[in-house]
């Protein structure tokens, strides 16, 4: 017999990160404690991560939806299977509670070279917005940090200035030194989307995630047929939970990538069924955290060590808090690794 319990955990971020959705200085993650009966000394932990005002579980009872699971936990293929179809973010933390446990509150989830040997997994470096200066300081850290591949958030300051940066970047650095991926969170209008991406083209970037708000699915495509820059898709996967809608996503869209967030988008499982239909239709994709605490973020990367894509990943996130729960993932020369020498340190979680 399982038994669990959750617990909300807010998490602080060094300093305010800027999306063109706002300023975020706090982030709330929910974590799933399992526990067998038989053998109590033993817990899994699984995270739970919501966005406020982007994933498509923020609604009301969410919580009250975590007490359900919890108290009904030994259906849990009912949850896994269509419980928590439109619940992605609990179902990914059952999901990395219930593999946990199975491996005996290890946190190692999926065995490999990179929880053994500390092979490494390639990640872009994470440029938040903000004043010119402030982006450009980021961008000198991460390069001194060994980074080859940088994400800068675009959209929410004035796009000359974003321009002269990306201008001043190329300047030092040309595509094969430096590659450069800009992130819009739907920041463009469609009506001058196509423009602005003709612009952002000159700077040899590798692509741009979500120029238009999601759910504009001819736009999008329109966009996506003309671009001159590859368009990536994130937040367009969002509140798309079965396999046909899935399927005219891609149908419609025909994006240059994807990207996936397994909180966003459904879990390891749900994650697979895009997967899956990438290698139908060819497109290339990768894989990044969506602000978790270490724990989703070690589910993530260790599924992503497994799954042999060569590309870098967006899984650069363990260093925003200072709250975070310590674990063995570091970064290091542009990339993510399980270190050897290090332990799991869950005192933050479990004192709160």
């Amino acid at each position: 017999m399982l038994q669990a319990t959750f617990q909300k955990y807010t998490l602080q971020f060094k300093q305010p990160s800027g999306t063109s959705r706002g300023v975020l200085r706090t982030k709330d993650s929910w974590f799933i404690f399992l526990q067998n009966t038989n053998n109590p000394t033993i817990t899994g932990i699984g995270e739970c991560g919501l966005l406020k005002g982007l994933s498509a579980d923020d609604v009301p009872g969410y919580e009250a939806k975590i007490a359900e699971v919890c108290q009904t936990i030994n259906n849990y293929a009912y949850w896994l299977n269509e419980g928590l179809s439109t619940f992605p973010s609990i179902h990914f933390g059952l999901e990395i509670a219930l593999k946990d446990l199975a491996n005996q509150g290890s946190k190692i989830l999926f065995p490999s070279d990179f929880t053994a040997k500390e092979m490494p997994v390639p990640i872009n470096g994470l440029i938040w917005m903000g004043a010119k200066q402030f982006m450009f300081d980021q961008i000198k850290t991460k390069l001194a940090a060994g980074f080859d591949c940088i994400k800068l958030k675009i959209g929410a300051i004035d796009f000359a200035a974003e321009l002269d940066l990306l201008k001043y970047i190329r300047q030092q650095f040309s595509a094969k030194e430096i590659e450069i991926r800009v992130d819009a969170n739907g920041a463009f209008k469609p009506i001058n989307a196509l423009e602005k991406l003709r612009r952002l083209a000159e700077f040899d970037l590798h692509s741009i995630e979500q120029p238009i708000k999601q759910g504009q699915l001819q736009e999008m495509a329109l966009l996506c047929e003309k671009t001159p820059l590859p368009i990536a898709l994130d937040e367009e996967l969002i509140g798309v939970f079965t396999a046909d809608k899935k399927r005219a996503v891609i149908e419609t869209i025909r994006p240059q990538y994807l990207i996936f967030k397994p909180s966003f988008i459904g879990g390891y499982s749900g994650t697979q069924e895009w997967i899956d239909l990438c290698k139908e239709f060819d497109t290339p994709w990768w894989m990044t955290s969506a602000l978790e605490s270490n724990i989703g973020l070690n589910a993530i990367a260790q599924w992503t060590a497994i799954l042999d894509n060569p590309m870098p990943q967006g899984l650069g996130t363990g260093q925003l808090y200072t709250n975070n729960i310590e674990s063995p993932l570091t970064v290091k020369n542009g990339s993510i690794y399980y270190q050897q020498d290090s332990q799991w340190d869950l005192s933050n979680l479990m004192n709160t």
